[in-house]
């Protein structure tokens, strides 16, 4: 059935209206909440690292096609723009829906309140109808014929989805290896399980093993709380020493089932128990002091000790077999300032990897070494503070370096298990949320084996107190905020097979 050129003309009239009511109502909502909408950006995965120019870009684009659509001279052009914008939006919505978690739509208002395929499908009704008014509209100067609009409707699809597509896959790579603080949030990446009050505030992670979570307490030293993975039962344990004499400053416990370790770097000891009993039995006397250990199996440790010649941290390998030896490596940490302060950071043991890790606390980077003290490589946060931004001095009294001012952390916390290190960060990122950061502690994840950040999730807060401590072991990540300890769940669809390591 042909249609007369009025009843043409009426549709073309309320397609333009439609349109322009659509994009009026869609770049007024991203400008009056345009924090919001650069945030949510931000967060996609397909233009995290694009949000700044096309957060201005879109509601641009749309307003100006708003324009073409109003002037009679030019609303040819309003509907192919209007076309090719919504086959971009559809594109965008496609890639989410089956590339990526659960991303919060951009759009605002009552668009914001649609679902992804209701959103998919709203979009299609509407290229549909640009469509169908392109192809009725005349308009001799722009498109001559009808094989030159059908020839051009399908340039404009395939070029808006190619764009649309390498946007996608340049943001990837960049978001991935070249990040440039921007934080990827994907949908229910931790899921809490169970929480209970502690009573006290000096609790530490100790250890994670044997179905159990052991705290250590820094004023009762020698008591440990064993809960079991659900916070439903504990015990206390009171750790036996086998010798009295020995006079340590302030030491910690290191549980790694079967056995527990005792360390302090002001003395040169390390002794070691079983959990059985509680009671030490071995007691390790390396000839050199250390400020970090970590075990990295029964006779073996990772530290960070002093360097006799320079006086910086260096790190180093005991091992007690019939004796005890060390290994020190001076050309693992990176000087920039006096070695001391600017190297300062955390001491981990992968095992799944075996890998040792150490992260600055002042830098946006961490390093990987292997059991022989080589480097095996270099890693970064996706912050931007490459220089430990610090200020240290001398003190001809005490001597020692003293720090002139609080330094600025970048890495407050770190943990690994499986292909995963666990950061929790000390920086807001760029298009993040400030009443998120205010609320939450953020834990920044990168993928040991694949090189990549992967994606980052938030600890809430308790009142207004922070996390203070945090262990991973396979799927379960368990947190201390004051005197609370909190267990959660780490999601299966975000994580790789590396976690799915059950509890023993």
């Amino acid at each position: 059935m042909k249609l007369s050129a009025p009843i043409k003309n009426g549709i073309i009239e309320i397609i333009c209206l439609l349109y322009i009511l659509l994009f009026v109502y869609a770049a007024v909502s991203k400008l009056l909440d345009f924090e919001n909408f650069q945030v949510q950006l931000g967060q996609s995965p397909l233009l995290s690292a694009f949000a700044g120019w096309v957060s201005w870009t879109v509601p641009i684009t749309e307003i100006l096609i708003v324009f073409l659509l109003i002037l009679p001279k030019y609303r040819l052009l309003g509907l192919f723009c209007s076309f090719s914008l919504m086959v971009m939006f559809t594109t965008y919505i496609y890639i989410i829906l089956n590339f990526s978690p659960h991303i919060p739509c951009s759009c605002g208002g009552i668009i914001d309140k649609l679902s992804w395929s209701q959103h998919m499908f709203f979009n299609m009704l509407f290229i549909a109808s640009a469509f169908i008014g392109f192809l009725f509209l005349e308009n001799s100067l722009l498109f001559r014929t009808r094989k030159h609009k059908i020839v051009s409707l399908f340039v404009g699809t395939f070029g808006s989805i190619t764009l649309i597509a390498v946007l996608f896959l340049l943001s990837e790579d960049m978001i991935h290896h070249k990040n440039n603080f921007i934080r990827r949030f994907p949908h229910k990446p931790n899921k809490s399980t169970h929480e209970i009050d502690l009573k006290l505030n000096s609790y530490y992670i100790a250890g994670i093993g044997n179905g159990k979570i052991y705290l250590g307490n820094v004023t009762a030293p020698l008591n440990i709380l064993a809960i079991d993975t659900t916070l439903a039962s504990s015990q206390q344990y009171r750790i036996t020493l086998a010798r009295n004499d020995l006079r340590f400053r302030t030491f910690r416990v290191t549980v790694k089932p079967p056995y527990f370790y005792i360390a302090d770097g002001a003395m040169p000891c390390v002794l070691r128990g079983s959990i059985m009993d509680w009671k030490t039995s071995l007691q390790i006397t390396p000839k050199t002091y250390f400020s970090r250990l970590v075990p990295i199996d029964s006779s073996s440790f990772a530290i960070r000790a002093r360097d006799p010649e320079s006086n910086e941290n260096i790190l180093g390998i005991i091992t007690h077999d019939t004796s005890t030896s060390i290994q020190l490596s001076r050309k693992l940490l990176s000087k920039q300032i006096d070695g001391v302060f600017d190297t300062d950071g955390m001491l981990l043991y992968n095992e799944q990897l075996d890998r040792i890790i150490y992260t600055y606390y002042y830098r946006n980077q961490f390093i990987l070494a292997d059991r022989k003290l080589t480097k095996t490589d270099d890693g970064h946060t996706i912050d931007t503070i490459s220089k430990a931004q610090i200020k240290v001095t001398y003190s001809s009294s005490t001597k020692e370096r003293q720090l002139v001012s609080p330094p600025l952390i970048v890495n407050k916390g770190t943990n690994t298990f499986g292909n995963y290190l666990f950061v929790n960060s000390g920086l807001v990122g760029r298009y993040e949320a400030v009443d998120h950061w205010q609320r939450a502690s953020v834990i920044d994840v990168y993928d040991l084996v694949r090189k990549t950040y992967a994606f980052s999730f938030y600890i809430p807060n308790k009142g207004k107190k922070r996390m203070t401590d945090f262990r991973v072991y396979g799927n379960l990540l368990v947190c201390l905020t004051d005197n609370i300890i909190t267990s959660y769940h780490l999601t299966e669809r975000v994580f790789d097979k590396s976690l799915s390591t059950s509890l023993p």
